[in-house]
């Protein structure tokens, strides 16, 4: 199996390497005293650029567990690059101080910019509307330990032209070969043109749904996504789309699929109510915890201590 060097698009990786690393992630999970201290002694860069939760705590929970120590920053105006510093030298900069560099950005392709700066694994930890691998990789992990990997179907639902979440999961679920993947959304949502010439170059039937009533009976997962208002370039006015583009429990309930699992890559907003929380559809605060065990696994990999 090649090496992994960076994490920056889940484009980059195959089935078996992706495998790879949630096998790792399955063994620190079930082994935590055999990893407690396997960074001790390494500095990891916490760069963001842009704002972040789970992301951002997540990575540092993981590299502590670990018994590493992180330096970064998670507020642009507090570093140099308000004196005007490029991208290039911030980055040339605090690679020399670290052994791995973890960063957001708002600007699509800065980690991979990022990645042919230094020869320290750069991972990318959201880029703009472009990717978000990490997420993908424990949105891989949460389906592999809920479901299976192999022959879903998989419903992705609201904001699915500007949730990068979704155009990671779309590539990378594309791999494990899925029965068929539904896209629901309003039309100023939809998934990009892209995504589906790519199910079709690779044979994977899909189909196009504006609502989600009477097209959940048949899903395995529904991947809910927030509208990302940050990301909006056009004018597009939310309000009268809340209502049609929220999860109930009533709506599960009409749809007569106990066994369906919905998933979240969080924060959330309108779009799953929060009487969902307290049934055994809601997985997306385990999906959320699952990011440790899965961000303790790349860290590993790519410093080559497993």
């Amino acid at each position: 199996m090649k090496d992994i060097k960076n994490i920056i698009s889940i484009k980059d990786l195959s089935s078996e390497q992706i495998n790879y690393i949630l096998t790792v992630a399955e063994d620190i999970e079930k082994n935590p005293e055999k990893y407690k201290n396997i960074l001790r002694g390494k500095v990891i860069a916490s760069l963001f650029f842009e704002p972040s939760t789970r992301t951002k705590l997540s990575f540092e929970t993981a590299i502590k567990k670990l018994g590493g120590n992180t330096v970064g920053f998670d507020d642009i105006q507090t570093t140099s690059v308000k004196k005007k510093e490029t991208f290039s030298d911030s980055i040339k900069v605090i690679a020399g101080y670290s052994d791995l560099v973890v960063m957001r950005t708002k600007i699509e392709g800065a980690s991979r910019l990022a990645s042919e700066m230094t020869d320290k694994p750069i991972i990318n930890g959201g880029d703009g509307t472009n990717q978000h691998p990490t997420q993908t990789l424990l949105d891989l992990y949460t389906i592999k330990k809920e479901k299976k990997l192999e022959n879903l179907t998989i419903g992705f639902f609201g904001d699915l032209k500007y949730g990068r979440t979704v155009h990671s999961l779309v590539e990378a679920i594309s791999l494990y070969q899925p029965k068929k993947i539904k896209f629901i959304s309003a039309p100023q949502f939809g998934i990009g043109k892209e995504y589906l010439e790519m199910l079709d170059k690779k044979e994977i039937e899909y189909e196009i749904h504006e609502e989600a009533k009477g097209n959940l009976k048949d899903l395995d997962i529904l991947y809910v996504t927030r509208t990302q208002v940050e990301r909006i370039v056009e004018p597009i006015e939310i309000e009268p789309l809340k209502k049609k583009y929220t999860i109930t429990k009533e709506l599960l309930d009409a749809e007569e699929n106990p066994e369906l699992i919905v998933m979240h890559p969080l924060p959330r907003v309108y779009e799953i109510s929060k009487e969902i929380d307290d049934t055994k559809h809601n997985v997306y605060f385990k999906q959320s915890n699952n990011g440790i065990p899965v961000r303790k696994a790349l860290i590993c990999i790519l410093l080559k201590l497993v």
